[in-house]
């Protein structure tokens, strides 16, 4: 610290150096700090030397760098009483990834946040950056304050195994950022014309971590850190982990999402301090499996540990199915760690080949099929039986001869009529689409809430059999967007949602497995604690063998998947839910008298029941015309088409963080293959600071 005191003396030598930069950079100067009186002046001291260029001037009252070195302390309003810290500007962070691992790092904590956060990308070889952000660690409310000795402890239990090291540091700290003279200084190996290298043992992807690392630990064994799944070793890991118990405290999570548009300083980050990198946006472009093992890997990671920790619902079912697909994947990375697998390069060929239609985009992903007749929309027509809910109802489902056209369903009382007036006729453009099925009851339903002046209609399709149900919950999921099955990802969608069902399956006469396969099963680390809740009144070692029993029966259906599939596999599979991908936030409604969700999405805002979570009102970003906030009063307001406007305050987080969600999402919208790989930085700023 220091304090700037306006005596002659010192006022001459300021005169002298009458820039921040030339303060900084006088050869015959240093700031030292005397006690508690912290008084700043300049010392001759040729024989000192000593390298400043990481250090910068921070004025803690103001909560600024002096980064503009060209401008003089006058013109930043400081005074002969102001308080500047003379400090480097990278300092320590402790990361924890979305695999729940931690790396203590070295960050630029003056730049702001969403290019920190691309500079650690870079050098963790994540593409698209612009999906990630940092986020505060929760705290569970229902535990009481621990010492900070017992939080240290619980975080140093997933600690990266291996120090990661600064070449010529001699540190177990990564340097994070362009520091000149540096590894780190190049501005990314990712690109379009990056060469995919494969391993040679198990035929998965495996992105140039060597070149890019150069003799850091992480090329000397350490890139299965980041690339290779670990499994959870213990229940007791999994039981101490922070469990939302309600979508409120869901929504309490994402307040703690940092401001991208400040530095981390500014947002009063302390060194040392443990933040949480995570997938932000839940659009993850151009997601490929030859350069992307890495990203592929931390994505499996998030979703995975999304699924425990009860984060987002899924039905019995497709636990033991996600459970089997970990269970997969753990034995795969275990096996090609230790080199036992010997796969052909016949085999590493078909993988590629076969994964050419699992790239995950925002709208799917492009088939490699050719296409039909494009100048025909294709249509669906046969019986559905339609459901309309009323409070205090009775009846049932009705089955109607249904045709699907363009983005509209008709319904006529039979085949006979249908050339005729349909009895029902919804518009699908901009409605919510819910899958509710259960593979062994042979439930197929599809719920649509339909927009509608006054808020949303419900309708409930029931479809006789998974094929019927695959094609029509393909066709409503396009509709919903304002597509038609002509378009390209209709196929493709129907064949993942054939394939998601299929995993499903239950195999009636399960093969036995010899004793030594299943015992390296832990179901307790493979299935949330809310199935395992289920049977508490039964014995444990009960349980245990009904559970391994399940999953077994799950895991026939991915065994003859590779390893990269297999998350490749889970990642859709996670993305088939019916809440993913919402982000929730705590708001009342203009007009409205209770507290109430907004949920954001990557191409819409619903308004949410708090206690069900039921949606109440869809708007399409479609149909947005601009949305402003009223940085006074704290309240966002967004204009959609036909004169549509919603506003909403945000009663337990700053409006700033969903203003950021919103232009976020925008931004992401605009991304497109053929542009090239920089990102516009400018354009993600004006879309979310709100004041640049």
């Amino acid at each position: 610290m220091g304090r700037i005191q306006g005596n002659r003396q010192q006022r001459s030598l300021w005169k002298a150096v009458p820039t921040a930069y030339q303060l900084l950079k006088h050869p015959a100067c240093k700031l030292l700090q005397m006690g508690h009186v912290s008084a700043v002046f300049l010392q001759h001291s040729a024989d000192v030397k000593k390298d400043w260029s990481d250090h910068a001037l921070w004025w803690e009252k103001k909560k600024t760098w002096l980064l503009k070195t060209h401008w003089t302390l006058d013109k930043y309003g400081i005074q002969a009483d102001a308080k500047l810290q003379f400090t480097p500007q990278h300092k320590l962070l402790r990361l924890q990834l979305p695999n729940m691992k931690y790396v203590k790092v070295k960050v630029n904590f003056s730049d702001r946040v969403f290019k920190a956060v691309s500079d650690i990308c870079k050098t963790f070889n994540i593409r698209h950056p612009e999906e990630l952000s940092l986020l505060r660690k929760p705290r569970d409310p229902t535990k009481k304050k621990k010492k900070k000795l017992d939080d240290q402890c619980e975080d140093e239990a997933l600690e990266l195994e291996g120090p990661l090291i600064t070449p010529g540091s001699g540190t177990d700290v990564l340097y994070i950022g362009p520091v000149k003279g540096n590894i780190y200084s190049s501005p990314g190996l990712y690109s379009k014309t990056m060469t995919p290298t494969y391993d040679s043992h198990d035929g998965s992807p495996l992105s140039p971590t060597s070149a890019w690392f150069g003799d850091s630990a992480l090329s000397e064994g350490n890139p299965g850190i980041l690339a290779v799944s670990q499994p959870i070793t213990s229940p007791e890991i999994l039981a101490k982990m922070y469990k939302p118990q309600a979508l409120l405290d869901k929504a309490k999570i994402n307040q703690g999402w940092l401001d991208s548009s400040r530095s981390l300083m500014e947002q009063e980050v302390k060194e040392n301090e443990a933040l949480l990198l995570r997938f932000k946006y839940y659009s993850f472009f151009d997601l490929n499996p030859k350069y992307d093992a890495i990203r592929i890997n931390q994505l499996y990671e998030q979703s995975k540990w999304a699924i425990l920790l009860e984060e987002i619902e899924c039905t019995e079912e497709e636990m033991m199915m996600f459970a089997a697909l970990q269970y997969h994947i753990n034995k795969l990375s275990i096996m090609s760690s230790e080199n036992h697998l010997n796969n052909s390069d016949k085999e590493v060929d078909e993988v590629d080949a076969a994964l050419s239609d699992l790239e995950i985009t925002l709208e799917g992903g492009k088939t490699s099929t050719v296409l039909g007749d494009i100048t025909s929309i294709p249509e669906l027509a046969d019986y559905i039986k339609v459901f309309k809910p009323k409070k205090l109802t009775l009846k049932g489902y009705k089955p109607y001869w249904c045709t699907f056209k363009d983005t509209s369903i008709s319904c006529y009382k039979s085949k006979e009529e249908s050339n005729g007036t349909p009895a029902h006729q919804m518009n699908l453009r901009g409605c919510e689409v819910t899958p509710d099925v259960n593979i062994s009851g042979q439930k197929f339903n599809i719920k649509l809430l339909i927009p509608v002046a006054e808020g949303m209609n419900e309708i409930w399709l029931r479809c006789d059999n998974e094929k019927q149900y695959a094609h029509w919950m393909a066709a409503c999921r396009l509709a919903s967007k304002g597509k038609t099955m002509a378009d390209s990802s209709y196929n493709l969608e129907v064949q993942n949602i054939l394939s998601f069902l299929k995993m499903q399956h239950l195999n009636p006469d399960p093969q036995l497995m010899p004793e030594q396969i299943t015992t390296d099963i832990n179901p307790e680390c493979l299935v949330s604690p809310r199935y395992l809740k289920k049977y508490k009144n039964k014995q444990p070692g009960y349980i245990r063998d009904l559970i391994t029993a399940r999953i077994l029966e799950a895991h026939q259906n991915v065994a003859q998947m590779s390893l990269i599939e297999a998350k490749m596999r889970f990642i859709q599979a996670w993305q088939s839910l019916p809440e993913f991908g919402i982000t929730h936030f705590i708001a009342r409604f203009q007009g409205g008298k209770k507290e109430e969700l907004i949920g954001i999405a990557y191409n819409r805002l619903i308004r949410m029941d708090a206690s069900t979570g039921d949606a109440i009102k869809t708007w399409r970003f479609s149909n947005m015309k601009q949305w402003n906030v009223n940085w006074e009063i704290k309240m966002v307001t967004v204009e959609f088409a036909d004169d549509v406007r919603v506003s909403f305050i945000c009663t337990e987080v700053d409006c700033k963080v969903v203003h950021e969600f919103i232009g976020g999402y925008i931004f992401l919208s605009t991304r497109a293959k053929d542009q090239n790989e920089s990102l516009d930085e400018e354009m993600f700023y004006k879309l979310t600071s709100g004041w640049v």
